[in-house]
């Protein structure tokens, strides 16, 4: 499949994005090459495969969902700028 500069235009314009006139006969030639390589894979034998999402079968790490404190109030404080009586200080917004 090759596309011309109208084309490429037409694709710039349908995605909303500004080409330069100058840029247009370039890109031809880049998309031009990019569905060659499309119309490749289409060649491939597919047949018996089963569809997936990734490489590996594999599931998963999953952790307990339990609701915990942490354990940690000094180390999550660490990160406050004021911390004070155990607690996150914030300053005021409201007058």
């Amino acid at each position: 499949m090759s596309l011309d500069s109208k084309t490429v235009a037409h694709i710039a314009t349908l995605a909303r994005i500004r080409v330069p006139e100058s840029d247009l006969p370039g890109l031809a030639q880049e998309l031009t090459g990019i569905m060659a390589w499309i119309e490749q894979l289409n060649e491939v034998d597919t047949k018996g495969v089963q569809p997936m999402s990734g490489v590996l079968a594999r599931d998963l790490p999953r952790r307990a969902d339990v609701v915990n404190d942490g354990g940690n109030p000094d180390k999550v404080l660490a990160n406050a700028p004021e911390p004070a009586h155990g607690f996150f200080t914030v300053p005021k917004v409201i007058e």
